[in-house]
């Protein structure tokens, strides 16, 4: 249990010290946010403290921090050191300054910001792609919660002819929808505080039964501290790729702007968005903890995508540790966070059509004309992931990349934003993860095979050159927007 100790030291530790860094770069204020600013009764709601903090945790905890990390822990306890020093470093980070660049910017949603910080060329492309990867988290968060409520907890086969399933699916799609149109504080806002009592029973309680059922945890070593993937996946960048919800995750940046529209003070914004995603961070150390000391007690796991079947782990953790009652109570707190994930990403997605083709989000039959198309797109997608063989292996092999890849971007209008402001320290905070995740993104994409299928020598070198390339013209941006003195936020609003 020592690794895993000193990572949850580690991450204590670490949000109390950068989380303080952080904020007095940001340098929070009393000035009015866009809760009440630009309330309107549906998207700019004022709420409390509490519940903001709360929905933006339910927001971004999809099933990325479960099972990312029962995948990710396959690489050794090297991954209970390398989760907290990321989180802290670049996902707590990541999703801080996102909320604060929003609420600074009147709410304003991620690809605003970064038309707004870069030009209309990168904003395009964003766009685009950021459009396409929230149908893909559509997707994916009525599929993997629904598959997981099949065979998990209600006994079903989870196949693609069985009647049941797609009932399912149809019950998660029907609440998408209802969370999607109407105000944030009428749906979302009620149910949310249920669903965060079950998400943290769940994870409490695993964490209390490692230690109280006396599980063995294989400890980091000289052998063992460069990965040791049973299936000679390479740490670097793979790990990160898999790992994304606990360290960092682009998506996250496309959820900020919800919560923004809520919050009623800057000075919440620490606790809303850094520690929040701290909070994701210890939830994928209870996991990854989790998975290890199953593997280690030698319990037969099925086969799956790569060494073992991820959902089957989630059943048999729960059970395992916490008996056939709190076993389930535990997988209903699992397929939460997917659907807590799911039905804020299509929302966003709204929005975000609604912002970039300038339609009022008030009346209802807007609102209703704008989601029917992302739901007729999300339901085929759906289908096809089903209905393929081996479709949703490939779905989520895309989804988590570009997950990653959206992540390049918050970090390059972070830094452009602190650059513009006179820092010159500061920006270093996001350019160095943002170059990180460009060579690891681009590096996974030229050497998988969904990608280019190139060598893996031959994959780092062009991801290095990408990152350096990188850094460059975000460094040049930041530095051009300072010497025009070029308005970097909102006026301030007494």
């Amino acid at each position: 249990m020592t690794t895993f100790i000193i990572g949850l030291v580690i991450l204590a530790v670490g949000s109390v010290v950068y989380g303080k860094v952080c904020e007095n770069v940001m340098k929070p204020d009393d000035r009015k946010t866009p809760a009440f600013t630009k309330t309107d009764g549906v998207d700019y709601v004022p709420m409390k403290t509490w519940k903001n903090s709360l929905i933006n945790l339910l927001n971004i905890a999809g099933t990325g921090p479960i099972l990312g990390p029962i995948q990710g822990i396959l690489f050794g306890p090297v991954a209970f050191i390398l989760i907290p020093i990321g989180n802290i470093l670049g996902g707590s980070m990541h999703d801080y300054f996102s909320g604060m660049l929003s609420l600074r910017n009147n709410g304003m949603q991620m690809p605003d910001l970064v038309k707004k910080y870069t030009n209309t060329a990168v904003f395009n492309l964003y766009n685009v792609f950021i459009c396409l990867l929230m149908l893909l988290v559509g997707a994916v968060f009525i599929y993997t919660p629904g598959d997981i409520a099949a065979t998990q907890l209600l006994g079903f086969s989870g196949a693609a002819n069985a009647p049941s399933t797609w009932v399912i699916y149809a019950v998660i799609f029907a609440y998408y929808i209802a969370a999607t149109m109407f105000p944030i504080d009428k749906i979302i806002g009620r149910v949310y505080p249920i669903f965060g009592a079950i998400l943290i029973f769940s994870a409490v309680g695993v964490f209390i039964c490692l230690f109280a059922k006396g599980y063995t945890l294989t400890e980091l070593s000289w052998e063992n501290w460069r990965g040791i993937h049973p299936g000679g996946q390479s740490l670097i960048p793979m790990f990160f790729i898999t790992v994304a919800c606990g360290i960092v995750s682009g998506f996250h940046s496309t959820q900020t702007a919800i919560i923004a529209r809520s919050v009623t003070s800057e000075k919440q914004g620490r606790l809303t968005f850094y520690n929040m995603m701290i909070l994701e961070g210890f939830i994928a150390m209870i996991w990854a903890a989790a998975a290890m000391a199953v593997f280690n007690k030698g319990i037969a796991i099925p086969a799956g995508e790569g060494a073992t079947s991820p959902n089957a782990v989630v059943g048999i953790v729960a059970r395992d540790m916490l008996g056939n009652v709190g076993g389930l109570i535990a997988i209903l707190g699992v397929i939460v966070l997917p659907v807590t994930s799911g039905d804020t990403a299509l929302r966003s997605l709204r929005l975000m059509v609604g912002d970039f083709l300038k339609i009022d989000q008030r009346p209802l039959k807007n609102r209703l004309s704008i989601s029917s198309i992302i739901f007729v797109l999300v339901a085929a997608i759906l289908i096809w992931a089903k209905m393929s063989p081996g479709g949703f292996n490939v779905l989520w092999r895309y989804f988590a990349w570009s997950n990653q890849t959206i992540a390049v971007f918050a970090f390059a209008i972070i830094t452009i934003y602190l650059l513009g402001k006179g820092h010159r320290i500061a920006p270093l905070m996001s350019l160095i993860p943002g170059a990180w995740y460009c060579f690891i993104t681009f590096s996974y994409i030229c050497n998988a095979r969904i990608g280019l299928n190139l060598p893996m020598n031959v994959a780092y070198i062009l991801g290095v050159i990408l990152a350096i390339v990188y850094s460059f013209l975000i460094y040049k941006k930041g530095l051009k927007l300072y010497e025009t003195k070029a308005p970097l936020e909102a006026v301030p609003v007494a």
